[in-house]
């Protein structure tokens, strides 16, 4: 293994958390011996080449720096190679970071379980998601959440939790159930109406959010919730459960644990780690141990 680490820097992450993490977690990585160098970008297109140009000279780990929309980022760089990825999370939500257990919002404990982890030669192989070319880690959402997800990122005066907390009671007013159409490892198509469907191999997304609350990262399998067909008064009920994970066992929601999941619904964009994925259908596949984590 090199001793050569890159830090992979959203500047902007958190307010401007992202920039100013990257110095703790570089003194950490570089205490334990390791030398350090940092990629920036000049937007996510720019920096995802520079991400991919570090793993495949062999950089000795890539770590990302900033919030889940940088770990989406790292992932399409590492998934599937032998680099493992670090994060040092200092974003608004750091849903994969939360279910992965490592430090949030501090970068310097951040850096040192880095560097223990290389160190010691354990890091942890995790499944991802996989829509087409697109690597996914925590969950992919779809229906009512996925418009809560569109209004809350038109929403540039609010930020983290209370964005999203807004954002459902302005949905709520155009609140109806989505028509879907999907098929459940191979099977036969189903034809529901479901207020949303969220396929998780993370439990958590919109900061927080514990939709799939029991999903394991390694079991090679998604947890997919499926909030049916629902008045407003019950989803108020529910929704808010969603946050300590009790909704699951509400008589509204099902969940079914997959391997691959296709979703088609008119009018419905799909987000994917937080980040717009495009719009149904498509068809989402559980790869096992695509990517090996700095994590305990």
């Amino acid at each position: 293994m090199t001793s050569e680490i890159t830090l992979f820097v959203n500047p902007t992450a958190g307010s401007g958390r992202g920039a100013r993490a990257a110095q703790p977690a570089a003194s950490a990585l570089r205490d334990a011996g390791f030398s350090v160098r940092t990629v920036l970008g000049e937007d996510a297109d720019d920096a995802l080449r520079r991400a991919r140009e570090a793993v495949a000279g062999g950089t000795g780990a890539l770590i990302a720096v900033g919030g889940d929309g940088m770990m989406s980022l790292a992932l399409q760089a590492v998934a599937g190679t032998s680099t493992p990825l670090g994060a040092v999370a200092v974003g608004t939500g750091n849903d994969f970071a939360r279910a992965l257990g490592l430090p949030v919002r501090d970068p310097a404990a951040a850096g040192r379980l880095a560097a223990e982890v290389l160190k010691a030669g354990t890091a942890r192989e995790i499944d991802l998601g996989r829509v087409g070319e697109r690597w996914f880690g925590s969950v992919l959402a779809s229906g009512f959440d996925s418009r809560v997800n569109d209004r809350g990122n038109r929403m540039r005066w609010a930020g983290g939790r209370f964005k999203y907390d807004l954002a459902i009671v302005a949905e709520l007013a155009a609140f109806r159930p989505v028509p879907y159409r999907l098929r459940l490892d191979g099977g036969p198509v189903r034809e529901i109406e479901a207020t949303l469907i969220a396929v998780g191999n993370g439990t958590a997304y919109g900061g927080g959010m514990r939709i799939c609350a029991d999903a394991v990262m390694d079991d090679g399998l998604f947890d997919v919730t499926v909030v049916g067909a629902c008045s407003r008064t019950t989803l108020l009920r529910v929704f808010p459960r969603v946050y300590r994970g009790t909704h699951l066992d509400h008589p509204v929601v099902s969940v079914h644990r997959v391997s691959s999941i296709e979703l088609a619904a008119a009018g419905v964009t799909a987000y994917a780690d937080g980040e717009p994925l495009g719009a149904l259908p498509l068809t989402a596949t559980c790869v096992p141990g695509a990517v090996r984590v700095l994590a305990g």
